[in-house]
């Protein structure tokens, strides 16, 4: 069983300047709740018990928001607003084991991971970016999972990252795969490039924000040269696939929100705003307002 997921969020989140120069990306609203809140709500509802976030200075509140925080419950309990104080006790008990690292220099995502090694230890992980929100029933990485698992009789055991076909003029965005497909949306892969021009790419199979990594990738992470300044994953996982060790891909079911730009960020709103009912019939009639 699988049971811890690293969410490395140590990211400046530049793309987001300025709000990010003093709010977490990752604390961004969709709604009344932040991004992070639906990741997390994806990683628990696909049955893990143990969150590690790789924070970095001014993260820490990412860390608070899911703390006890005995004085806002008093206060909500003395004027007998239960409502709200069921709402923030359902925040505080989500996740049943909370740790964190801290990553003191931005040096890629290679690197935020594999900050995580000596809490992840010798069994199989999850990392889940803080941005990427996948609606998915059943969660993305539940999918995931379960494909993990009809592939682990294979040895060595494999890995399986999540993909999605993304428009050609896009894959410069992207880490993007090369691969042979040997199941209903399930490839072996073969090569990985970070961000290739739509000349070099060798498919529009792009790599998202959930991996199931075999701890082996620990040791791969620190054989790998600084890319512009920074440790890529990418790169990790092409010396394991030189090596010998499986690696998957999984064409998930559901809709990707990338949180991280205005345009997505908007786009997430939006989304989440149109499967709220009340909030659905208030968008349509400023539609029509407009």
């Amino acid at each position: 069983m699988i049971r811890k997921a690293v969410l490395p969020v140590a990211g400046f989140g530049t793309r987001m300047l300025p709000i990010t120069k003093v709010v977490p990306k990752e604390l961004l609203p969709i709604l009344n709740r932040p991004v992070i809140e639906y990741v997390v709500n994806e990683v628990i509802e696909s049955g893990f018990d143990s969150l590690i976030f790789v924070i970095s200075y001014g993260k820490e509140a990412i860390l608070d928001y899911f703390d006890v925080d005995l004085g806002l419950k008093q206060f909500l309990a003395e004027r007998k607003k239960e409502k709200l104080l069921q709402l923030i006790e359902e925040i505080e008990e989500k996740i049943k084991y909370l740790s964190s690292i801290r990553q003191k220099v931005p040096q890629g995502l290679g690197h935020a991971v594999l900050m995580a090694e000596r809490l992840v230890g010798d069994e199989p992980f999850a990392v889940v970016l803080g941005d990427d929100l996948v609606d998915a029933d059943p969660p993305c990485l539940k999918q995931m999972i379960e494909v993990h698992l009809k592939l682990e009789t294979k040895s060595p055991p494999p890995s399986v990252i999540a993909l999605e076909k993304v428009a050609p003029e896009d894959v410069s965005k992207y880490g993007i795969v090369e691969g042979e497909l040997v199941d209903e949306g399930i490839f072996r892969i073969r090569r990985v490039v970070e961000k290739p021009s739509p000349e070099e790419a060798p498919s529009n199979l792009a790599i998202i924000g959930r991996y199931i990594f075999q701890p082996v990738i620990f040791d791969y992470l620190k054989r790998i040269p600084k890319t512009f300044g920074e440790y890529q994953l990418t790169d990790a996982i092409q010396l394991m696939i030189d090596a010998g060790y499986p690696i998957y891909g999984y064409c998930f079911q559901g809709k990707r929100l990338d949180t991280g730009n205005p345009k997505g960020f908007f786009e997430a709103v939006l989304h989440y705003a149109m499967k709220d009912p009340q909030l659905r019939e208030v968008l349509r009639e400023l539609c029509r307002t407009l």
